[in-house]
């Protein structure tokens, strides 16, 4: 087995990092264990090789050949390619199992202990919009799609992202029109703010150039009040856009109480700023 096979995988069992575990015999006697990105207990799996080491490999899955029963469908659409959630297609009650476990083989493992009770994890009476906050980045890299590169028909807005970094890419950013994570307000502002700024020909922020305007647009929910708070990340103060911007919001949606406009000079990409509008 070296980088770049592709290999057959039966995953047995589930590791910290949300990843599945297959043994398979190794040329030097017992078992060598691979982790497999995106695979669960259960799953029969294509896998590619991404690192390989003595004692262990890494890989991600490319074909599932038989599903795991503790599957279930994604509720959205961009999982799978977007970075915000991890396990969206195992069983909820299952995810919570599988927590459990870990902390059981860390106290056992790590701790040494024996003989101790773990309670059930407490789940999460809501399992989509349940955030109160959620952070969305600008990127004139935007990461585009399988089904986007597969199409026969021209790609719109190439150079402009609104949305969800892509894991360990940290200039793409996936443009989403919809997270489950939030609430529907926090979709209608995200989708709000898109078109304003297209609409105006507003330059995003360059990580590589460290040039351009927009950076983040944060979006904080009180989930007991219901009132909406947008902070909106740039490079420079610009009142009188902010002014529009702010007018385009509270004409077109209910619940925002307070708009904010973050200042970040800095070259590091964080959804803070060094003043606050």
């Amino acid at each position: 087995m070296k980088k770049g096979d592709i290999v057959e995988l039966k995953i047995t069992s589930y590791a910290f990092e949300g990843k599945g575990i297959a043994k398979i015999p190794s040329s030097e006697g017992g078992e060598f264990v691979v982790f497999v990105n995106g695979a669960y207990p259960g799953d029969t799996v294509k896998a590619m090789v991404r690192k390989k080491k003595k004692s262990f490999a890494e890989a991600t899955v490319v074909e599932i050949l038989n599903s795991s029963d503790l599957r279930t469908e994604p509720k959205c659409k961009y999982f799978g390619t977007c970075g915000g959630c991890k396990q969206q297609d195992m069983i909820y009650e299952k995810q919570l199992e599988f927590k459990k476990a870990q902390v059981v083989e860390s106290f056992e493992r790590i701790g040494g202990l024996k003989d101790f009770e773990v309670e059930p994890i407490a789940g999460s009476e809501k399992t989509f919009y349940y955030r109160n906050k959620m952070e969305y980045s600008f990127s004139n890299k935007r990461w585009l799609t399988k089904e986007e590169l597969q199409t026969e028909g021209e790609i719109k807005q190439r150079n402009f992202a609104l949305g969800l970094h892509i894991p360990r890419i940290f200039d793409k950013v996936l443009d989403i029109n919809q997270c489950f994570l939030q609430s529907e307000t926090s979709n209608d502002i995200l989708n709000r703010t898109r078109e304003f700024f297209l609409s105006k020909g507003i330059s995003i922020y360059n990580t590589r150039t460290h040039t351009g305007y927009l950076r983040h647009l944060v979006i904080k929910t009180g989930h007991h009040t219901g009132d909406v708070m947008v902070n909106l990340v740039t490079s420079e103060w610009n009142e009188d856009l902010m002014k529009e911007y702010a007018g385009y919001l509270l004409e077109n949606i209910e619940g925002i109480k307070s708009i904010i406009n973050n200042i970040n000079y800095k070259k590091g990409s964080t959804a803070l700023g060094d003043e606050e509008h």
